[in-house]
């Protein structure tokens, strides 16, 4: 899975720090925290019909993280809303959109990673692009990565950060295997995530999804959860064994960029019928229901 070059996107208009620039004259200082440390938090956003979805959720997020890092400011949620909004309108933008917000620690007045050395306020990325979910519908496949998430007393995985490193190592032996993405157990063994999403497994009508130890909690997965609790679908988060989902009638997984995603292979093994299963499908159909209803209207 290699996402391509969408040609609605060569001339993006990007919001930073308040400025509608064009994606090629847009330039992030090396004295940036994010480039000098990956000292930032992010959020993926997703546009439907003019609305984004759970967008009070991905602030909240975005907050508690920026919070967890000691950020001495962080703009208010009503400025964050309206550089989103500048943004889509600069780009008359209403529907297939992925939005990347990511916020800095900002500028530093000289090279290195005291945070005190940061004195002129936080640095607002505001990136939005023409992209539709990234995953094939025909279903993934997957690997499990030698990697493994940090536990909580290393990096809280709650913390949605900006160092991607631990992900994309996992994900370059995805590629060198010439699978989808790559699965990451935690420190104890278990499944934690994929590189990417969140992992369900499906059993005798029940999903089940990892515990939230090693790996944030997703806006998608929780509402996954919800979709189930109306559904009288049985649910339940629990530790997982990667042997558990190789066992497992269906395979699913989760997250903004690519909503639901049905997988098919793990390791070289087929799992269930070889193709994404009623529950997936389901899931899926209820998902993309609640994203044509719900969300703050925003063009």
């Amino acid at each position: 899975m290699l996402q391509q070059f969408n040609e609605k996107n060569r001339d993006l208009i990007v919001n930073i720090n308040g400025r509608l620039v064009h994606r090629d004259a847009a330039g992030i200082s090396p004295f940036d925290s994010a480039v000098q440390g990956g000292d930032a938090v992010w959020e993926g956003l997703r546009l439907y019909q003019g609305r984004i979805f759970k967008l009070h959720e991905h602030l909240a997020r975005l907050r508690r993280s920026a919070i967890a890092l000691a950020f001495a400011q962080i703009p208010p949620n009503e400025t964050l809303i309206e550089e989103i909004r500048r943004t889509l309108e600069a780009n008359q933008m209403r529907d297939g959109v992925h939005i990347r917000l990511t916020l800095t620690r900002g500028v530093k007045m000289t090279s290195g990673m005291d945070p005190r050395l940061n004195q002129s306020g936080p640095t607002l990325i505001v990136l939005a692009e023409h992209k539709a979910p990234v995953y094939a519908k025909s279903g993934l496949n997957l690997i499990t990565s030698r990697m493994r998430r940090p536990s909580p007393e290393v990096l809280d995985p709650q913390i949605h950060h900006a160092n991607l490193l631990n992900s994309i190592l996992a994900k370059i032996e995805a590629n060198a295997a010439g699978a989808d993405d790559a699965i990451l157990l935690d420190s104890r063994g278990f499944v934690a995530e994929t590189n990417a999403t969140h992992l369900f497994l499906v059993r005798q009508n029940e999903v089940v999804t990892s515990r939230v130890l090693a790996c944030p909690e997703g806006i998608t997965r929780a509402t996954v959860l919800e979709i189930c609790a109306e559904e009288k679908i049985n649910r339940r988060e629990a530790d997982l064994t990667i042997e558990e989902f190789y066992a497992a009638e269906e395979v699913f997984c989760t997250g903004t960029m690519g909503e639901l995603a049905g997988v098919i292979v793990i390791d070289g093994r087929t799992i269930g019928s070889g193709q994404v299963g009623p529950m997936t499908r389901k899931l899926s159909e209820r998902y993309a229901r609640r994203t044509l209803t719900e969300g703050v209207q925003m063009v």
